[in-house]
């Protein structure tokens, strides 16, 4: 593959020798000490790193200009001792009550005058110059003192950045002046943003209304985009602060909390050497294939289809391998949300996110907490403090992993279809949705209809991907189709004319473009187009609409060119598609949305482009995605052979065909082998034909 994004820094040795894993260890949290004892059962389980120190400012510097920062010196001894690596955080995310009463004003403000107030966490304006003194100061402090302690391998600026859009006037003035620079004049403004409706036309900078009020879609996006530059900026920042002491076999990384509201994933983690993030998924039954549970995703995911693609998206944000900073070790959530999983489910998800690209498997975290907000948020041992299942559980993956050393690192995932992922497209969706019922709008537009590709693609036992459209402009469309052969761009509603161009040319090289709904109806400033819909693509497609709508209830479909399964279903939406020269693939069986086609297709230059007009249900969107790899690449070899098993397919740095399988169910499946492999975990060789069992809630992991 061709890769010429500027995201990716230079590799870290640490990275390569073995998986990473871990949990996040707090020992200033707990009654009492127990540092020795932590430590062995650690390096029993086989771990390998900890992370430490984001959450304790007030520990760091208990008064202002008080600095203690001789409290971590006996834990990164002790992990040095027992071969564990440390990863060093910044406290950036949780300020001191000294500093909250000395500068209330660095209190985010959710609405205009409106404070959120104190007593949780991230409640700071980190645009703020005063904020950024201190900050600064405290960072300089932490790294300085510890950055040549040879147990530190990484340091992780601040956490979850981005929970929050900032409303103080601060930042209102700033964004004024962001406005002033980027175009210019009032009059260009009015013109670009379309002002002249409901008399909003300005005179003056000075005219421009808060955004507590704003209905406007310009404004907006315009808004959200802005916040999330801040926050890109203010990680870039501590991100320039910690290079400034770090060795060169250490890394610079956050923890990014991917439905964070300012968080652009793709630009935060330009200032990055390695991607690093939250995975939270619902276990027990939320896990079982075939999947008879659908419940709402939210930043807890629900799906063995979601976990895979939040993998994906994870490898998406730089392209390249990427570390797990937090995921479930017991309960996650609240006090009333507690499901641990099944036995065999940590190793199942551990691997399935390895096996798309993670370097690191680190549990929030070690100790279950005995005082605070998060008291039943589980940790790896119980409040017990006594190793128990959990403990047992994971200490397998830790034997798995000594055991697969280099082999599973630095992996490339395969990817039979890639699917766009936009941040402004997210934005201007979450806050003026196309998806709704009634006065309810889904402020996951974006995740929503992109998510049916994303599960059809998984269901057909096929191999996802994410690319960004930050990513695609990156890219000659050539060097596209190498890596994405199908390439999903549905929902790209925030979209250039370069950008429409672009995925035209990406067809015409070769790719099979799948374009869904809405994508080509707006440009960059989330204006309605001019053009004939899809914009720069109607006649690539021969097909285009004028006319379109919601739909309350399912919609079957008939099959025309393609076979679809029964149960197959448009849901949400359906465009009025009008055939020109395109094939229609499927139709809708309803008197009077049949006179419009539900999916067509048309040959482009070497490659297709095919029209989704539909959010297609998980029966339609595997047939859609099945077919499609089918019409371009050919399916690949190693596929799941029963209802309950995945396969993960990936490249090593070895150049061995890695492939993880699993069985997602209670009941014992078998797999027959398309070719001679290697068990990685025990070194057995298989013959091609044979069949291997995979028990309960089982994976292997083979090479070929």
């Amino acid at each position: 593959m061709t890769a010429p994004f500027h995201t990716e820094r230079t590799p870290v040795s640490h990275l390569n020798e073995a998986v990473l894993f871990g949990a996040a260890y707090y020992h200033e949290y707990q009654p009492s000490p127990r540092l020795d004892e932590d430590m062995r059962l650690m390096k029993e389980a086989g771990f390998t790193v900890i992370r430490v120190g984001e959450s304790v400012w007030s520990t760091w510097e208990p008064d202002d200009g008080e600095f203690d920062l001789e409290w971590l010196a006996p834990v990164l001894d002790a992990a040095h001792e027992h071969g564990i690596k440390v990863i060093l955080g910044t406290p950036t995310y949780a300020a001191p009550p000294w500093l909250v009463r000395q500068l209330p004003e660095i209190n985010v403000e959710l609405r205009t005058g409106q404070k959120m107030g104190w007593g949780a966490r991230q409640e700071i304006n980190y645009a703020h110059p005063a904020f950024l003194f201190y900050a600064e100061r405290i960072i300089r402090r932490i790294i300085a003192r510890y950055a040549e302690h040879p147990a530190v391998v990484g340091y992780q600026v601040d956490n979850e950045p981005g929970m929050v859009p900032f409303a103080n006037d601060q930042v209102f003035q700033r964004f004024v002046n962001h406005l002033r620079h980027e175009y210019g004049s009032v009059e260009r403004l009015n013109k670009e943003w379309g002002l002249t409706y409901w008399s909003h036309l300005l005179s003056d900078w000075a005219d421009l209304w808060r955004p507590d009020g704003n209905a406007q879609p310009q404004y907006s996006l315009a808004w959200r985009k802005f916040q999330a530059e801040i926050t890109s900026t203010f990680i870039s920042w501590q991100a320039d602060i910690a290079r400034e002491y770090k060795r060169d076999d250490q890394f610079v990384t956050t923890c990014i909390a991917y439905d964070r509201v300012t968080a652009d994933d793709e630009d935060l983690a330009r200032a990055l050497d390695v991607t690093s993030g939250n995975a939270y998924f619902r276990m027990q039954e939320e896990l079982e294939l075939p999947r008879t549970i659908d419940t709402a995703q939210n930043w807890t995911l629900a799906g063995t289809w979601a976990l895979f693609g939040l993998a994906d998206r994870m490898y998406g944000t730089k392209q390249a391998p990427f570390l797990v900073t937090e995921t479930n070790a017991q309960a996650i959530g609240q006090q009333w949300v507690n499901k641990p999983g099944f036995d065999g489910q940590w190793r199942q998800a551990a691997w399935a996110l390895v096996s798309r690209g993670a370097n690191m498997i680190e549990y929030w975290h070690w100790h279950t907490l005995h005082a605070g907000a998060e008291t039943y948020w589980g940790g790896v041992l119980p409040h017990s403090q006594k190793p128990g299942r959990v403990y047992e559980q994971l200490a397998q993956i830790g034997s798995d992993f000594r055991a697969a050393g280099d082999r599973v690192t630095q992996l490339t995932p395969a990817v039979d279809v890639g699917v766009l992922f936009d941040n402004p497209s997210k934005w201007a969706q979450s806050e003026h949705p196309f998806l709704g019922e009634g006065m309810d709008k889904d402020v996951r537009t974006h995740h929503t209809v992109r998510d049916a590709f994303v599960r059809g693609t998984f269901e057909a036992g096929l191999q996802g991907g994410t690319v960004h459209a930050a990513q695609l402009r990156e890219m000659s469309p050539a060097d596209a189709v190498t890596r994405f052969p199908v390439l999903v761009a549905a929902a790209f509603t925030v979209a250039s004319d370069d950008d429409l161009v672009w995925l035209r040319d990406y067809a015409a090289a070769g790719g099979h473009l799948i374009v869904g709904i809405r994508t080509g109806y707006e440009d960059e400033e989330a204006r309605a187009r001019l053009e004939t819909k899809p914009a720069f693509l109607d006649e690539a497609a021969g097909a285009w609409y004028d006319e379109f709508s919601n739909l309350s209830a399912p919609l079957s479909v008939t099959s025309a060119a393609l076979d679809v399964p029964s149960g197959a279903a448009g849901t949400l939406w359906a465009d009025g598609l009008q055939v020109t020269d395109a094939e229609v693939l499927v139709g809708y069986d309803h008197p009077h949305f049949g006179r419009w086609p539900a999916a067509t297709t048309k040959a482009h230059g070497s490659g297709r482009v095919t029209i989704v007009g539909t959010v297609p249900n998980p029966e339609l969107a595997r047939a859609l995605m099945d077919w499609a790899v089918s019409a371009s690449q050919g399916v690949p070899g190693w596929r799941p052979q029963a209802e309950t098993q995945s396969v993960s397919n990936s490249t090593n740095q070895r150049g061995e065909t890695i492939h993880v399988l699993h069985n997602w169910s209670w009941d014992v499946s078998s797999y027959q082998l398309p070719d001679t492999a290697t068990d990685v975990l025990t070194g057995e060789t298989l013959a091609a034909g044979s069949s291997i069992e995979l028990g309960s809630w089982d994976v292997r992991v083979l090479a070929s």
